[in-house]
């Protein structure tokens, strides 16, 4: 697990190092330039995220249940200072960043970003909450972590970041499952949010739809229908009139361009700091979300198979982890944790390929930020510490209840 871990945060370093330094690149006004440095603040990062490992290892993460409603609060606290800033009262130290307000800006030129603390927050938290609980087998009982999750999910939803509200539901009902909760519950739960969705389908501002929309207007029929028929224009991107050259230039810039970049690289790739996509500014955010586009345009389809094997090895001992250990705080964290690594690699890798919608969601360990990589390391630093405390107990195994 650590070895994958280190694998991906130092093939993270070199993509990131290769969009600032393409070969070939000697002009002064190359838009490399803006990114020549930026690797050096990633080792920053992964610096502070190894610091962060260390110190979730120093003690039992036992310790941690009763710190964990204390946690959870203070990122509540952060979520709702954002949205002041937001909605309320402008202030300096939340900027708005491509119409989003995700960070606090701190002294000495630090950035955080709450909704990333929430995840690992909200993770112990709902372990906590469900490590003894017998009655999550019940459907009245499952209120209680639902309040939980829905209350930040809407605060996060507000600011707004898309990513994060995709990522804590499949969170939430991998631990409920672990916990004991019945599956027709959560198929029941499942079926209510189905058919809640065309209302909140129509509460969904425009760039919000075309985010969504943008999965099947990748159909040159479907953009042909959208642009006869006004209704169909109307309930996908909230205009009466779509033009299909506005969505290629616009919202569907990225998503195409990503897409190229992955195509071309072919099976072998451009090969390190080679490529279009590498030299010239085809491709917007290509640090951040898309920085699986941009790998696989240098190396590939091998290259992308071998690191979404590094992946694939965390997550089965993640799993592992979970499946072995007896206490049930320890085991609900540990699948809590992997279920986010899967599903922010699914998200992101999803949609660099136009399978999933453009939530802004970063590639664990090799997208750029600080507070992305400095999590994912408290993530694995809690799996480690997991892993290596194993309690003894001569009690009946954790999770096994009286029939109801």
């Amino acid at each position: 697990m650590l070895a994958a871990t280190a694998g991906l945060i130092i093939v993270g370093l070199i993509t990131i190092y290769s969009v600032g330094h393409p070969v070939g690149d000697g002009s002064a006004n190359s838009p490399a330039n803006d990114l020549a440095n930026v690797w050096k603040k990633q080792l920053v990062y992964a610096g502070a995220g190894f610091a962060a490992f260390i110190a979730v290892n120093i003690f039992s993460y036992r310790r941690l249940g009763t710190l964990s409603y204390w946690a959870f609060g203070a990122v509540l606290v952060m979520l709702v200072v954002l949205l002041i800033g937001r909605y309320a009262i402008s202030v300096s130290f939340i900027p708005e960043i491509n119409g989003t307000h995700r960070w606090i800006r701190l002294p000495a030129g630090i950035s955080i970003q709450p909704s990333e603390f929430f995840k690992i927050s909200y993770i112990v938290a709902l372990a906590w909450y469900l490590r003894y609980r017998s009655n999550c087998r019940n459907f009245k009982s499952l209120v209680g972590p639902f309040v939980l999750t829905l209350f930040p999910m809407m605060m996060i939803l507000l600011e707004p970041d898309l990513g994060t509200v995709m990522l804590t539901m499949p969170i939430l009902f991998s631990m409920l499952f672990v916990a004991g909760a019945r599956v027709k519950h959560l198929l029941i739960i499942i079926l209510l949010a189905i058919l809640v969705s065309p209302l909140m389908w129509t509460k969904l501002q425009g760039y919000q739809r075309l985010r969504l929309s943008s999965l099947i207007l990748q159909s040159s029929k479907v953009r042909q229908w959208t642009e006869e028929n006004q209704w169909l224009s109307k309930l996908l991107v909230d205009k009466p009139h779509f033009k299909e050259n506005d969505w290629k230039s616009g919202s569907g810039f990225q998503l195409i361009r990503s897409k190229y970049a992955i195509a071309s690289g072919g099976a072998g790739g451009y090969g390190f700091r080679q490529g279009p996509f590498i030299k010239y500014d085809f491709l917007p955010f290509r640090q951040t979300d898309f920085i699986f586009s941009v790998f696989g345009h240098q190396w590939g389809f091998w290259g992308c198979l071998g690191v979404l094997g590094l992946y694939a090895v965390l997550v089965a001992c993640g799993i592992e982890i979970s499946l072995v250990n007896s206490d049930p705080f320890g085991r609900l964290i540990a699948i809590g944790i992997t279920a986010m690594f899967a599903v922010e690699v699914l998200i992101n890798v999803g949609m660099t390929v136009g399978v999933m919608p453009i939530t802004g969601l970063t590639l664990p360990f090799m997208s750029y930020g600080g507070s992305s990589l400095v999590v994912s390391m408290l993530g694995v630093g809690l799996l480690n510490n997991i892993g290596r405390c194993r309690p003894f107990s001569a009690s009946r195994s954790s999770f096994k209840y009286q029939a109801v």
